[in-house]
């Protein structure tokens, strides 16, 4: 463990002391989310999703997501879900382009009682023109309740690296923090800030405040 988190934490500080980057490489955006969870037996759920992101000081929709795949839960410590995701966005010249892409992310959640620990790897296949490609996404999340502050709610960070078959390299790296709103039985809500830096994509380095509605049946 001590290990995962030595190397995420030296690959952000060589991210967040990136040389500056251009206008063109900032952004401000808003990501939203909504995530339907229907359980269909004790292992096994199948999950739907949609996002749009806007960007452009969020005066523009920059690109739209449609996911859809299950997640099996062996345990109460590993969780794998497989997922196909159907993506509409804008390139570096503004015109929207699709992209297909095939998900697998395994996730290993430590045995802590005072807090959650988990550690998630994520491997992408992305089916798109001019060239399909692939990437591998490990990422650390800490949760910890805070209920006593505000009812109901927990606080997260989360620290996750890009690896890019293309670039060769650890590309992009994103940090995040917000809190998780339970608000009634089948339904809670994420409220979170993240930051990315990325000195290939244009615009790459972005500040983004973001809302994910999940909804479980």
């Amino acid at each position: 463990m001590r290990k995962i988190f030595f190397v995420l934490a030296i690959v952000g500080f060589g991210f967040l002391s990136n040389h500056a980057q251009t206008a063109d490489a900032d952004d401000n955006q808003s990501w939203n989310d909504v995530q339907i969870t229907v359980p269909m037996t004790g292992q096994f759920d199948f999950t739907l999703s949609g996002t749009f992101r806007f960007g452009k000081n969020i005066t523009r929709l920059n690109d739209r997501r449609i996911a859809v795949g299950f997640v099996y839960k062996p345990n109460k410590s590993w969780a794998f879900q497989p997922s196909y995701s159907n993506i509409t966005a804008r390139n570096a010249s503004g015109r929207f382009r699709t992209e297909h892409r095939l998900n697998l992310r395994a996730t290993y959640r430590f045995p802590f009682k005072k807090f959650r620990l988990s550690h998630r790897s994520g491997f992408e296949r992305r089916l798109r023109q001019p060239r399909n490609s692939w990437r591998y996404r490990p990422s650390l999340t800490f949760e910890k309740d805070i209920s006593k502050i505000i009812p109901a709610t927990k606080f997260f960070v989360t620290e996750e690296i890009f690896y890019d078959s293309i670039l060769k390299r650890f590309s992009r790296h994103q940090f995040s923090f917000g809190i998780t709103k339970t608000l009634t039985k089948h339904l809670s809500l994420d409220v979170f800030y993240l930051r990315q830096n990325d000195g290939f994509s244009r615009p790459g380095d972005l500040n983004v405040i973001g809302t994910n509605w999940k909804i479980k049946f």
